[in-house]
This record gives structure tokens, C-alpha cells and sequence, in this order.
């Protein structure tokens, strides 16, 4: 091979590798506050900017999103700790985390900080939908990541599948024990918007039917 040649091939391989790279960015807005002073001791920048990396692979895996063609086009993300309300939410690529929240919270903070980042992250990548399934397939996928909270519901607890949050996590989880990679066909599909009968597509049955079927394993 030519000399010119290599070289035009070598620059054409790094391009695509920087166009496919995304760059996790972390910051502690919140220094000198309790909340800041905590981050910075028991978590730090370095850690963060890892689990938002890491947290990002297992995403594109679980959801089927790799090659990069098949997920949003999305190449930077940034996280803060700031004195915001609540937990955390995600904005425009840009994760907010409560610095109020890390000071206060009274178990494991390493642990729940990181299940915090793998459901914010998911907000990132994953489809829009409706109702509270965005919010279920984020904690589906901090469940699948072995960072479900203690206190969430069990299987088949929750008074509908739309709930949201933890209920809706543990539904999918259950659907996807019925077809493997259901919620990255599901989460596919629903990228022009949530419908109903994807369900049907998918497992041959209709979410209440899923869900009745869902309750009556577990007893409820």
C-alpha cells in the first residue's frame, strides 16, 4: 500500500473514531456546601466521569444501540451537583444532581450516586415515550445494572403498568423475561412516540393482558 494511501486511511479511521467518541464532563458546582464537600470526598469528578462512561456502553448494549448510527446523535454530557430540588432530572444532555440530596442521604452514597447516573443517563439515549415509560425504562435499566434501591416495590407489586419509576421497571423486566431484548425493540419502536399496540406486535398480547398476566404471577 502506498505511503499517501496509508496515511488518508489512517486519518479517515481517526475521524470516524472521534465523530463515534462522546465526552463526559463532570463539575461540583456546590463547593463549600455540605452537599459539595460530600460529592468531593466520597464520590469525586474522576469517579463520576467513569460511571457516566461505563453506565453509557451498558445503555447502548442493553438498548441495541451500537453501531453509534443507531442512538441520538449526542457527543457531549455533562453532570453538576448544584442546590437544585429533589433528586436529580435531566435537561438537554446536561444531568443535574441535587447537592441537598447527596448531603442528606443516609446509605450507601457511592451506590445510590451510581444507580442515579445509570438512570439519568438513560434519559440521554433512550426514545421518547409517554406517560411514566421513559421514567420506568430508566429505572429498568438501573435494575439490570444491579443498582435497584431496597426500598423499590417487588415483582408484581403497583396499580397500573404505567406507573412509572420502579413499578414500570419491574413490568418490563418481566416482559423482557418473555422475550429477550423486548425493551430495546420496545424502546425502538416508541421513537416517534408511545402506541399501544407495540405490545401487541412484539408479545402477541395487549399490555392490560400483560399486566393481568404480570399481577396473577405474582400473586396480586
Amino acid at each position: 500500500m502506498k505511503p499517501f494511501f496509508l496515511v488518508a486511511l489512517i486519518l479517515a479511521i481517526l475521524a470516524f473514531g472521534a465523530a463515534d467518541a462522546v465526552q463526559f464532563k463532570a463539575f461540583n458546582n456546590a463547593k463549600g456546601t455540605a452537599g459539595g464537600n460530600r460529592f468531593d470526598s466520597q464520590i469525586g469528578i474522576s469517579y463520576t466521569t467513569q460511571v457516566m462512561s461505563t453506565s453509557s456502553n451498558f445503555i447502548w448494549k442493553t438498548l441495541n444501540q451500537k453501531p453509534a448510527d443507531r442512538r441520538n446523535h449526542v457527543y457531549s454530557v455533562m453532570l453538576a451537583v448544584e442546590p437544585v430540588d429533589g433528586v436529580a432530572y435531566e435537561s438537554n444532555n446536561v444531568i443535574h444532581i441535587s447537592a441537598s440530596y447527596i448531603a442528606n442521604y443516609s446509605g450507601d452514597l457511592k451506590t445510590e450516586f451510581t444507580g442515579i447516573i445509570y438512570h439519568e443517563m438513560t434519559h440521554v439515549w433512550q426514545s421518547n415515550g409517554q406517560g411514566g415509560l421513559p421514567e420506568g425504562i430508566a429505572d429498568y435499566m438501573r435494575l439490570k445494572a444491579g443498582y435497584a434501591r431496597s426500598d423499590w416495590v417487588k415483582p408484581g407489586q403497583g396499580n397500573y403498568w404505567y406507573q412509572g419509576y420502579d413499578v414500570t421497571a419491574r413490568f418490563l423486566d418481566y416482559c423482557n423475561g418473555l422475550k429477550n431484548g423486548f425493551v430495546a425493540q420496545l424502546n425502538a419502536k416508541i421513537k416517534d412516540g408511545y402506541y399501544e399496540d407495540v405490545f401487541v406486535q412484539l408479545l402477541g398480547k395487549t399490555v392490560d393482558q400483560l399486566w393481568s398476566d404480570y399481577k396473577a404471577k405474582y400473586g396480586n
